[in-house]
């Protein structure tokens, strides 16, 4: 497997391109499906959340590959191929799996040591899946990460660092608006990020919250979740007459276009007449709330750009470089088995070939010495086998040690031009097509 990732993120662009570059609808299938089918990529997910749009792909040709899906991005982003360039990035093999496990681990994330990250990486997995774009070495690589990320969680403090951008965002209203507990407040939306921010809510004390959907049986099943004594259901079409009644919005939805306009939140601060300001969290990518709020007086708009340069401004964990140090040696652990695997089918090759040796020559021996007496025919075919066992033994082995180690790939390759091992049998035994990629365990796209 040849791990190609190309993506963007929080790190590499800015809020406003991250805003015009977002996935949303069907747009994130086609662009699994039209990664998967491209000629040099044998299995493909996508990892696209709110900060991050990341493909991950198997490839056969390591230039091909980055133009090819360089250029899928743009096509279904929207954003121009030369200016999307300037804001992605490229990790290949051992640089991506590294990529992959700090993304895990939440050491990539706008808040460091987030544990949502875990759940997204799951659902890129599972779209795979379900799609059949990802087959056994994306599968491997996905699990490994999610065991990777949840070690780093239960080994270090890193959760300390940061839980979550609700909680994050909730900080930095608390520190503009004053305390949550008590607050009245709105959720626009009822997806995973909105379901987090409505049991956060409940958690720091607020006792009247509004759930608004443009589905209104996922807002129900939210509030039943929650509790009817605490949340009740909103009509989407009353948020804008609701923003005079509460204190504060959570706002993710999956829209394409604003959700909560200027006008209204102006409208909202000139009724309300309440001493602290209306304060507005936006965890939506492209944004719920007009970016213009944050112009108004009285209210208070915390959205992923703000909340990226306040991150940056803080302290860093303890726990980062011990979490940093767990990555380095699992993504060396997980090379060295992805490399031992490799020789795998042509020490299973050698030994067939040895075994069919092996058969050849007793057969021979059966047709030179027919009245030969079945016990000394039974030791003779076991000293045979034991002898070529023994000859092949430490040569294997040691074959399998340093290929595990970095460029242990040229042994492969040297122990079948020794042996002179036929290249459909090293095949066969790999379960890949002469001369193709390995095809995904799930069935393809392809």
């Amino acid at each position: 497997m040849s791990l190609l990732v190309v993506g963007l993120s929080h790190r590499t662009a800015p809020v406003g391109v991250l805003e015009r570059a977002a996935l949303t609808g069907e747009v994130p299938t086609r662009l699994l499906h039209d990664a998967a089918a491209t000629a040099t990529v044998a299995e493909a997910a996508l990892l696209n959340t709110c900060n991050r749009i990341e493909l991950y792909a198997d490839v056969d040709k390591f230039h091909a590959g980055v133009a090819e899906l360089s250029l899928l991005l743009a096509h279904h982003s929207g954003v121009d191929l030369e200016e999307l360039t300037s804001h992605l990035y490229v990790h290949y093999e051992d640089r991506a799996v590294h990529h992959l496990f700090s993304v895990a681990c939440g050491l990539d994330s706008m808040v460091v040591g987030e544990g949502q990250i875990l759940g997204q990486l799951r659902d890129a997995l599972a779209k795979a899946q379900e799609e059949h774009t990802a087959g056994r070495g994306l599968n491997e690589l996905f699990q490994q990460a999610l065991r990777v990320g949840k070690r780093a969680h239960s080994e270090t403090g890193i959760d300390k660092a940061g839980q979550s951008l609700v909680t994050f965002g909730l900080e930095q209203v608390a520190a503009g608006a004053g305390e949550i507990a008590g607050k009245r407040a709105l959720v626009v939306g009822a997806g995973s990020m909105s379901s987090l921010a409505a049991a956060t809510l409940v958690r720091s004390g607020v006792t009247d919250l509004l759930i608004a959907n443009r589905t209104p049986a996922r807002a129900e099943r939210l509030v039943e979740i929650l509790g009817p004594d605490v949340a009740r259901v909103l009509d989407l079409a009353k948020v804008p007459e609701a923003l005079a009644d509460v204190d504060l919005v959570i706002s993710c939805t999956g829209a394409a276009g604003v959700v909560i306009k200027a006008s209204d939140v102006a409208a909202a601060v000139a009724s309300r007449g309440a001493p602290e300001p209306l304060a507005l969290l936006d965890l939506a990518m492209p944004r719920d709330v007009d970016h213009a709020v944050h112009e108004l007086a009285g209210a208070l708009l915390v959205d992923l750009e703000s909340l990226s340069h306040a991150h940056a401004a803080s302290p860093g964990a303890g726990d980062v470089d011990q979490v940093t140090r767990i990555v380095s040696d699992e993504v060396t652990a997980f090379g060295a088995a992805q490399r031992a695997a490799r020789i795998a089918p042509t020490v299973v090759a050698l030994r067939s070939m040895a075994s069919d040796v092996v058969a050849a020559e007793l057969g021979r021996l059966d047709s030179r010495l027919p009245d030969l007496d079945e016990r000394s025919r039974a030791e003779i075919t076991q000293t045979v086998r034991r002898v070529v066992d023994k000859l092949l033994h430490a040569p294997t082995v040691r074959v399998k040690q340093l290929a595990a180690e970095p460029g242990g790939a040229s042994y492969a390759e040297a122990l079948r031009e020794l042996f002179d091992l036929d290249p459909a049998a090293v095949h066969a035994v790999s379960g890949t097509p002469l001369g193709g990629a390995p095809q995904p365990s799930t069935g393809g796209t392809r």
